[in-house]
């Protein structure tokens, strides 16, 4: 694991011989740092610094396909040069991604190595706290609609003429990357929240099984007369 993300829990074998204080302020503090590295308001900004780096680089895009649509040498060269800034950044972006995508399935091997190593009545109730996933829901929803509202309407209302095709193509991707980054938002804060819900909540104790009148057993003294005490005719 990196330097800088939480150690891993100790085993089972030398969990015993540790202080039980001890082992519990560290699973308590290691897992409110992990979930913050998951669904903390700082991985929401950065998740949408992502998606404003892949809209940077679209623009490179969208302005190259509006160069190389108005012809001309002087819109060819410009349109190769915003083609290559377009690359420039968007590659860089897609490694940062990728980057991040496996840092994120780190801190979640780590978020329930520590979550299974044991059980904590006055920490675990907080983890279970959705303002998290809320505030991830609601800030995907808002983004989620405002980009399939830009990819759709632009489509619908682009008339023949008045809008060019490098123009639509534009706000078009604009729009994906948007919703895109809302549907993985959503995503996120929904699998978080089921997670968190399904390890930290308390086990319920079951009532015990009550007996039908069919299975009960009959009371002292109620049972049948045997034939043995049976009065003889």
């Amino acid at each position: 694991m990196p330097r800088d993300l939480p150690p891993p829990p100790p085993p089972v074998h030398l969990r015993e011989w540790m202080d039980e204080t001890v082992v519990r302020a560290d699973r308590a503090r290691f897992l409110r740092d992990l979930a913050q590295r998951t669904v903390g308001l700082g991985q929401l900004l950065l998740l949408w610094a992502v998606s404003a780096v892949f809209a940077l680089g679209w623009s490179f895009v969208g302005m190259a396909l509006m160069a190389f649509e108005e012809g001309g040498v002087t819109a060819a060269v410009l349109g190769v040069v915003f083609a290559v800034l377009g690359v420039g950044v968007l590659v860089p972006a897609g490694f940062w991604f990728a980057w991040g995508a496996r840092r994120e399935r780190q801190v979640r091997q780590l978020l329930r190595a520590w979550a299974e190593s044991g059980r904590d009545p006055d920490t675990d109730p907080r983890m279970c706290q959705p303002w998290r996933s809320l505030t991830w829901l609601l800030a995907s929803l808002v983004l989620g609609a405002l980009g399939l509202w830009l990819t759709f309407g632009v489509a619908v209302q682009a008339r023949p003429g008045e809008e060019t095709y490098g123009e639509v193509a534009y706000y078009m991707g604009l729009g994906m990357i948007l919703w895109i980054t809302g549907l993985l938002g959503l995503g996120k804060a929904g699998a978080h929240y089921r997670w968190a819900v399904r390890a930290f909540r308390r086990p319920t104790a079951r009532p015990p099984a009550s007996r039908s009148a069919s299975t009960a057993p009959p009371p002292p003294g109620s049972g049948t007369r045997s034939r043995s005490s049976a009065p003889v005719a």
